[in-house]
């Protein structure tokens, strides 16, 4: 198995569940590790790969359609999109929310998903 990395995507996202989280679309940053079939290292063909350019607008189209209350629940539905949409075995996705809080940078959640 390949991997793309997609290392701090920054989107715009509906996800909180305080009224100073919810009242705007804030910036997340995205780092997306997918697992492929090791087909296009051989072929040099992009139908045999995951076209970054599709994947990023198809996720920005997602995102600014939905509302999250969680971060875990925004990773979760880009884990399950990239499975379903695009030809990947396997997704590792970590979603960060920077300047929360002002002692934090930043705070992430990461989950796995694999294709069934």
């Amino acid at each position: 198995m390949d991997t793309i990395v997609i290392d701090e995507l920054c989107l715009d996202a509906w996800v909180g569940v305080y009224p100073r989280e919810i009242a705007l679309a804030q910036n997340v940053l995205l780092s997306l590790e997918i697992g492929i079939p090791p087909v296009a290292a051989v072929s040099d063909n992009i139908r045999d790969t995951i076209d970054y350019e599709r994947l990023i607008v198809r996720l920005r189209e997602a995102l600014s359609e939905r509302k999250f209350a969680l971060l875990e629940a925004l990773a979760g539905f880009v884990a399950n999109l990239i499975l379903e949409e695009f030809a990947a075995l396997k997704v590792r996705v970590a979603v960060a929310k920077l300047g929360i809080f002002r002692e934090v940078k930043r705070i992430s959640v990461v989950v796995e998903r694999e294709k069934a």
